[in-house]
């Protein structure tokens, strides 16, 4: 019988803690009982005929099709299993700057059923060290530039055992290391509800929350906001500023494109002095980023041809009517806006380009539920403002935290943020 490490799920909230989980729309009524989100993703599509695609673009312009990220991935989780004994359930620290070897080593842990807990590049030892302990994390793949500060922080973390290096030119002990394996790999036989993400808050407000995500809520999330309002196609090439380690980005720059065959352009360095011109470069056509970037880009626009940009996502903090107006002044292109969060995964609240309103977040996406609620949980009058609630196919999961009382309530989760519905029907922050 194979061992299972149970760590994460022994940790989950109380069944009664839990959000009520919904599935609205045909799609996700029809997700198998068993899923591995990486089978759904990426195995299926090279089975299809659509390995030869383009799937990552670095900076540098070097591209990798599906079938070179499938065989990456593969060797990757490979190593994991073969060369470091990791067993499902198994929490696997991923520290890097976006890049094609990160997303593979996203995908290489969900092969292999482990959970990766994807760590932001500027965190610095002692944060690392909380995420280390609070996670017991027994495997960190690192990129080899950002290698210092995990190694600071490994020392008062006995539970790492396996620390491998990439991007570090030759010598690299991963690429070395998945270079002598074979390219294809059995994937681990996932429930649809086996944990395969581990996404930390900020901790802005004391100590951080793990925010635990299923196979089963990777692909919901990709069948929700990105056909309904996003409604992207595989001739698209992404591109944006978000890191892989925040659910913004590994949603809209990694998950997302992958679920529709598109390419996308993975930056490490993607500030609103670089953007420009890298969107020019590429040929991007869908952009992820921030109302700041967003703000800080417009007036450098017309000095590149971005004649390839079609689409252009705003999230992670409120949108003003003024930097979508002014984006659209300097582009022609209405920003789609949305409100996500860590604990959702992404998007639950967005409006699309015909229905984007100044000042206002947008309609629920289709697959989830919200409200706006007084402090009794009553639903309050159009207009008044109050507590936004929401329901859907992912909900909070925090890992072992007392914190999961205040942020699910009565089935539903209450993001923390103040909201009305307007006149329209447009939910406004």
């Amino acid at each position: 019988m194979r061992v299972i490490d149970t760590f994460a799920r022994d940790r989950l909230p109380a069944p009664q803690d839990l959000p009520e989980f919904v599935f609205d729309l045909p799609e996700l009524r029809s997700l198998p009982a068993r899923l591995n989100c990486a089978t759904a993703l990426l195995d299926r599509r090279v089975q299809a005929g659509e390995g030869a695609r383009r799937c990552l673009v670095a900076a540098d312009g070097t591209t990798w099709t599906y079938a070179e990220l499938l065989a990456q991935a593969n060797r990757i989780a490979r190593v994991l299993v073969e060369d470091r004994g990791l067993v499902p359930g198994n929490r696997v620290l991923l520290r890097g700057a976006n890049s094609p070897m990160l997303a593979a080593c996203f995908l290489a842990v969900f092969k292999a059923g482990g959970i990766a807990v994807g760590t932001m590049p500027l965190l610095r030892a002692k944060e690392l060290g909380v995420i280390l302990d609070k996670a017991q994390v027994s495997h960190a793949l690192c990129d080899a530039r950002l290698a210092g500060e995990l190694d600071a922080a490994r020392a008062g973390c006995p539970t790492l055992q396996h620390l491998l290096h990439f991007n570090g030119g030759p010598g690299s002990t991963l690429e070395a290391a998945a270079a002598a394996k074979p390219s294809t790999f059995d994937n681990f036989d996932s429930a649809a509800d086996d944990i395969c993400l581990m996404a930390f808050t900020s901790g802005t407000t004391g100590q951080p929350k793990a925010a635990m995500h299923f196979h089963r809520d990777v692909i919901a999330s990709a069948l929700c906001w990105p056909p309904h309002v996003l409604r992207a196609t595989p001739d698209d090439v992404f591109i944006g500023s978000p890191p892989l380690a925040f659910t913004f980005g590994l949603g809209g720059l990694l998950v997302f494109p992958i679920a529709i065959g598109a390419c996308t352009v993975l930056l490490e360095k993607a500030s609103p002095d670089v953007l420009p011109a890298a969107i020019a470069q590429h040929r991007a056509s869908v952009l992820f980023t921030a109302p700041t970037s967003y703000r800080a880009m417009a007036s450098q626009m017309a000095a590149h041809d971005l004649s390839s940009l079609r689409k252009c996502v705003s999230a992670g903090e409120a949108l003003p009517a003024a930097t979508r107006a002014l984006w659209k002044q300097a582009t022609g292109i209405e920003i789609i806006d949305g409100i996500g969060s860590t604990e959702m995964f992404h998007i639950f609240i967005s409006a699309d380009e015909a229905h984007a309103k100044p000042g206002a977040t947008g309609l629920v996406v289709p697959g989830y539920r919200a409200k706006v609620v007084d402090d009794d949980f009553r639903e309050v009058p159009r207009g008044q403002v109050g507590r936004l609630a929401v329901q859907g196919p992912t909900g909070c999961k925090y890992l072992d935290d007392a914190r999961q009382a205040s942020y699910v309530q009565r089935g539903w989760n209450l993001t923390g943020d103040a909201y009305l519905v307007d006149e329209d029907g447009q939910f406004v922050y």
